[in-house]
């Protein structure tokens, strides 16, 4: 067995998406996406947002169209924004992680009328869909919402660049 210095399935340099290498250059905030209750929770983890202050004030995500969130997204989610202590719930999530028994078995979470709640979060939003049908952008899947309840902690976020999230 040999041991390699570099990602084994990496393409080369040059063979690499160019808007990809970019997007992963500019620091992104870690947020779980999760809805529904019980054994009907659905979760994702979700870097691409932004939060759009106003009135009412609504966020924007983009999800992959064939995750279990995106197809079973119903009319309210929950988004809690991760903190440093949070690293292997995200990738869990996001599924690059093992999470025996599900992700939503790493944590404490309390469930909301809005979704699940990672207690220990950074702080969290409660959101209501306002665009039906979601529309896609790029690749992607948008989804928007309305901000109906929002809670914050001294916490700092846990941020994600270059595939690594650093301290």
């Amino acid at each position: 067995m040999t041991i390699h210095s570099e990602h084994p399935f990496l393409p080369p340099r040059d063979d690499r998406d160019a808007v990809r290498r970019m997007r992963g250059r500019l620091p992104a905030p870690v947020t779980v996406w999760a809805t529904g209750t019980g054994k009907e929770r659905l979760g994702l983890t979700v870097s691409s947002l932004l939060v759009a202050d106003g009135e009412p004030s609504r966020v924007l995500g983009l999800v992959d169209e064939d995750s279990d969130l995106a197809t079973g997204m119903g009319d309210t989610w929950a988004i809690s924004v991760l903190t440093t202590d949070h690293r292997f719930l995200a990738d869990a999530f996001a599924g690059t992680a093992p999470a025996p028994g599900g992700p939503f078995t790493l944590g404490e979470w309390t469930q909301t009328e809005w979704g699940p709640v990672l207690d220990g979060a950074a702080g969290w939003m409660g959101v209501r869909r306002t665009q039906e049908p979601s529309r896609h952008v790029g690749w992607a899947l948008l989804l928007e919402g309305v901000v109906e309840h929002l809670e914050l902690t001294e916490a700092d976020a846990l941020v994600h660049v270059r595939g690594r999230y650093p301290r």
